[in-house]
């Protein structure tokens, strides 16, 4: 029997900010709500298929209103046995990603300038898309 193969391309209309910090996911967490004026919260860890029986669940921060959509990641894993298997890979210096949709999307360097305004923040960086092999972890 012949098979079928079903090809989807996605529009990616978000920006991913790698950030290199120090800081636990709730203190980043809570640094951004009070430098941006956002509600990050906790949501149910993200899940991502490795392979054909393997999964690892991520840490995230989600806001999202009627204009723009801040999710906070962590790039590494919650089991320390999968620690290798970063969000993005691509990027292992990262600790977080922080991926902005809508309006914040737009004013993407006013956020990146307000972010470098954190303490806890070492460095930000734009991740580009064009050259990311992992960006459909993010579709979701």
């Amino acid at each position: 029997m012949k098979k079928k193969r079903l090809e989807i391309e996605y529009s990616f209309d978000f920006e991913l900010i790698g950030i290199i910090s120090s800081a636990k996911g709730y203190k980043l967490a809570w640094e951004v709500n009070h430098i941006l004026g956002s509600r990050l919260v906790r949501q149910p860890d993200l899940t991502v298929l490795l392979s054909k029986n393997s999964f690892a669940s991520y840490l995230y921060y989600a806001f999202e209103n009627e204009v723009n959509a801040l999710k906070l990641f962590r790039n590494k894993p919650n089991e320390t046995e999968l620690i290798k298997n970063l969000l993005v890979p691509e990027f292992p210096h990262y600790d977080f990603i922080l991926l902005t949709r809508g309006e914040a999307h737009m004013a993407s360097n006013r956020l990146q300038e307000l972010l470098k305004n954190i303490p806890s923040i070492e460095l930000t960086a734009f991740i580009p898309l064009a050259a990311l092999k992992s960006k459909d972890n993010f579709i979701f």
